[in-house]
C-alpha cells in the first residue's frame, strides 16, 4: 500500500537519477540515427528505416541495443520541458509544506533556472518562426522529419513549462521565448481544412497533417500566448482548431489518433493530451463551452484505459504493451480537470502497479514498456523519466491539495 513518504521518496530518487546524468539520455526513436541507417544505402528506404526502428528501439525492441550501436545520449527539448514543469510543480509543493515536499525550495528553484535556460538553447528555427523538436530523426511509416524539426507537440510542452517558470522567477527570457512561438504556429504550421474548420499540422513538413493531439496542442500554444498578449487572432484560431476536433469526438468520448487510414487506433496518453489541451481553453477563458466534451472524454479514458485493478491499458480494447506513458498520463489529467478526489483510489492503484512493475528498485528509473511476459527495461530519459517526473509532480500536488 502506498503512503505519502513512498511517493516523496520516488520523486527524490528519480530526481537524483536524472540530475546525475544532467538530464541527458536515449530516446524512443533514436536508433535510426545509428551508422547503419545513416551511412549505407539500406537507410535510404523509409519502410526499412521504420522497421529497423521498431526492431531495435521502439515497440519490438525487447533488448536495449543502443549501447551496442553506439548511439549517444542527448538533451531532448520536450524532455527538458517536462523536467522544468515538474520542478515548477515541486517548488509550489515546497512553498506550501516544505517538510512534506520531495525537494526543497532551493533545489527546485536552482533546477528551474538551470533547465529553463537549457530549454532556450534547445529551440530551433523553422521557416518563419522557431520552436522545439527532437534531437534525432523522426521516422514514421510514410514520412521522415529531420533532427531538430520544431513540432507542435514538443513546442507546446516547452511553452507551457517556460510560462510556468516565468510565473515563479519573472525571468523575461522565459516569457519572451514562449510568446514568440505563436509565430511558429501561425506561419510555419499549415492548416488542413476539415469540418467547417481546420487542423494544425504536426510540423512545417507534410506527412503528419491531421493528428488531433498535435492540432489541439498547437491551439494550446495560441491560448497561452493570448493570455499574455490578448491578441484576438490567437484566441479565434485556437477556438476554431479546438471546435474542429471536438466535432470529431465520438459519441463514447473517444478520439482516434488521426485522420489517415493508418491512424485509426485509440490510445491512452494521446487521449490525455487532447483533454489537457481542451481544458486549457476553459482555464484561460473561463468558458464552460467544452465541459460536456471534457466529461465524456475523461469518462472514456478512465473507463477504457485502466482496468478494474488500476492496471493501465495502451489501447481502449487492448492492454499490451503497457507503456510508461500510459502509467503517467492519468495524473496531470486528474489534476487539471479537477477529478482527483473522486478517483483517488484509481490513482493510488495505478501508482502502486507502476512502482511494482515499471520501476527499477536498484537503479531508480522507470522502464519503457511492460509486455505480457516480460518488461522492456530500457531507460529513456525523455520518454520515461521526464514524463514520469512531470506526472508524479502532479500526483504530489493532488495529494497535498496544492
Amino acid at each position: 500500500m502506498m503512503n505519502d513518504l513512498a511517493l516523496s521518496e520516488t520523486i527524490s530518487q528519480l530526481h537524483d537519477y536524472c540530475s546525475d546524468r544532467d538530464y541527458k539520455g536515449h530516446d524512443v526513436a533514436d536508433s535510426v540515427d545509428c551508422w547503419l541507417m545513416t551511412h549505407t544505402s539500406i537507410g535510404k528506404n523509409n519502410l526499412i528505416r521504420f522497421g529497423f526502428l521498431q526492431l531495435t528501439g521502439h515497440r519490438l525492441g525487447y533488448i536495449n541495443m543502443r549501447p551496442l550501436m553506439r548511439i549517444p545520449t542527448y538533451h531532448n527539448g520536450k524532455g527538458i520541458a517536462l523536467f522544468l514543469n515538474a520542478y515548477c510543480n515541486l517548488y509550489e509543493v515546497a512553498c506550501t509544506d516544505e517538510q512534506k515536499a520531495p525537494l526543497s525550495k532551493a533545489v527546485c528553484l536552482e533546477k528551474i533556472n538551470y533547465l529553463g535556460h537549457l530549454l532556450l538553447t534547445q529551440r530551433h528555427k523553422a521557416d518563419k518562426g522557431a520552436g522545439w523538436g527532437y534531437p534525432t530523426t523522426w521516422q514514421a511509416r510514410n514520412f521522415q522529419f529531420p533532427a531538430n524539426t520544431p513540432t507542435a507537440v514538443a513546442s507546446s510542452f516547452a511553452v507551457d513549462a517556460l510560462l510556468h517558470a516565468y510565473t515563479l522567477t519573472k525571468e523575461d527570457a522565459f516569457k519572451n521565448a514562449a510568446l514568440e512561438t505563436a509565430t511558429f504556429v501561425l506561419q510555419d504550421l499549415h492548416r488542413t481544412p476539415y469540418k467547417e474548420g481546420f487542423m494544425f499540422s504536426y510540423s512545417q513538413y507534410s506527412g503528419n497533417d491531421t493528428v488531433y493531439n498535435a492540432s489541439l496542442l498547437a491551439a494550446r500554444i495560441l491560448l497561452q500566448c493570448y493570455q499574455y498578449e490578448h491578441n484576438e487572432e490567437y484566441l479565434n484560431l485556437a477556438q476554431t482548431a479546438i471546435e474542429t476536433c471536438v466535432r470529431d469526438q465520438a459519441a463514447d468520448g473517444s478520439w482516434k489518433y488521426g485522420l489517415l487510414p493508418v491512424q485509426t487506433w485509440i490510445d491512452n496518453f494521446h487521449t490525455g493530451y487532447n483533454l489537457e489541451a481542451i481544458w486549457e481553453y476553459k482555464h484561460i477563458t473561463g468558458s464552460d463551452r467544452y465541459d460536456d466534451c471534457l466529461k465524456r472524454g475523461a469518462d472514456f479514458m478512465l473507463q477504457h484505459h485502466f482496468d478494474a485493478n488500476g492496471v493501465p491499458k495502451y489501447y481502449h480494447n487492448k492492454q499490451y504493451p503497457i507503456d510508461i506513458h500510459c502509467c503517467g498520463s492519468l495524473f496531470p489529467m486528474l489534476y487539471k480537470l479537477g477529478l482527483y478526489e473522486e478517483n483517488a483510489t484509481l490513482a493510488r492503484n495505478v501508482y502502486d502497479w507502476t512502482m511494482d512493475n515499471m520501476w527499477s528498485k536498484r537503479k531508480h528509473y522507470f522502464y519503457f514498456q511492460h509486455h505480457k511476459w516480460f518488461a522492456n527495461k530500457a531507460s529513456l530519459m525523455r520518454w520515461s523519466q521526464a514524463f514520469m517526473m512531470n506526472a508524479l509532480s502532479y500526483y504530489e500536488k493532488s495529494k497535498l491539495g496544492v
